[in-house]
């Protein structure tokens, strides 16, 4: 009987796009890491119990993982940051490395950037070994007139400058990925995660184009040759490397790091591998949320040769990936040797 093409009844599904997850029939080798092969730095991470208590838990599960460093970007400043160094320093010295935190508050009153300088002055004497800027420049800070902040405003200008003269890097997060300022439409690769995460939607000068956020970043690191930056997330082109490479080209002094941006590296391997390859001595490893399980998500992309794998979250990636297979040498850059020349407080003993 010839297929009508109609299903019956019982065949007939309501089921949605975000709910469809087919098991694939392909048949081809598999590597599921839950270590990586050498030891490794987590540039991006947040941490809020650092400040107190017992560090065993997050210790082991940083073993598990061969993690043998972990910079904690939630830092934040003063007694606060104190309190998370000292217990670093009493319980696990060698693990964690600790990012200070600018309080943006109050800018353009008299006085406010000489403060915020000192603040981090202390902070560092305190053990900050970086400075961490959280996406709310550039989107959601207003200075005491109720105007928005630009990245490259110039009031900012001393805190970029002390932090060169101190020898630690900044780590930045500007604005967030190009769909969420996009239409919700059937073009919208964040669809799903936009659906089920509305408040992450954006209009299209919400509170200004995504470009002019991105622009006022790469403006303000060129107007600082002189400390080192390290544009998180890729810098939000994992999905566009020829810009990436540009940019990187353009700012010398510019590193990345690619957490949360994984998915996008997965699913370009060979063009990844050749930026990686190109870009080896300035690219560290990051993963962003604290969640052990999905590290192997990083280790297989990195290491291995595998063949169309999921992700382990549907809305950021509903699409399968492949491993760069990258060489020892660039991986133990990636995993370490990067990091440490630009932390020089880590200890180097960790990774002989």
């Amino acid at each position: 009987m010839p297929y009508a093409g109609i299903l019956c009844a019982q065949e007939r599904s309501s089921m949605g796009f975000e709910e469809y997850e087919p098991k694939s029939t392909l048949v081809v080798p598999e590597h599921k890491l839950t270590k990586a092969k050498f030891p490794f730095i987590d540039i991006h991470n947040h941490q809020n119990g650092l400040g107190s208590g017992d560090l065993r838990g997050i210790l082991k599960d940083m073993d598990a993982l061969n993690m043998k460093v972990m910079i904690n970007l939630s830092g934040g400043n003063g007694a606060g940051l104190k309190r998370q160094t000292d217990n670093v320093k009493a319980n696990a010295p060698k693990r964690f490395i600790i990012f200070a935190n600018i309080s943006f508050g109050g800018i353009g009153e008299p006085g406010w950037t000489e403060k915020a300088v000192k603040q981090l002055e202390e902070d560092v004497r305190n053990g900050a070994n970086g400075l961490k800027i959280f996406k709310s420049l550039g989107l959601s800070v207003k200075d005491n007139t109720g105007k928005r902040v630009a990245v490259d405003d110039p009031r900012l200008d001393a805190i970029w400058d002390k932090a060169g003269a101190l020898k630690i890097p900044v780590l930045i997060h500007a604005a967030d990925p190009k769909p969420f300022w996009d239409p919700v439409d059937k073009d919208n690769e964040r669809w799903l995660e936009i659906v089920t995460h509305p408040g992450r939607k954006r209009g299209p000068d919400n509170p200004v184009p995504w470009e002019t956020i991105i622009e006022e970043e790469h403006r303000m690191f060129k107007k600082h040759p002189g400390t080192k930056f390290i544009n998180a997330h890729f810098g939000w082109y994992a999905n566009d490397l020829g810009k990436l490479g540009k940019l990187m080209d353009e700012i010398p002094h510019m590193y990345v790091e690619f957490g949360a941006v994984i998915a996008e590296l997965g699913r370009q391997p060979k063009a990844a591998r050749q930026f990686f390859e190109k870009y080896q001595d300035r690219i560290l490893f990051g993963k962003d949320s604290w969640e052990p399980e999905e590290y192997t998500t990083y280790f297989r992309v990195l290491e291995t040769a595998d063949e169309y794998f999921p992700y382990h979250k549907k809305y950021h990636a509903f699409w399968r990936m492949y491993g760069m297979n990258l060489p020892d040498d660039i991986l133990k850059k990636v995993y370490y040797k990067n990091a440490l020349k630009l932390i020089p407080a880590i200890d180097k003993s960790l990774f002989e």
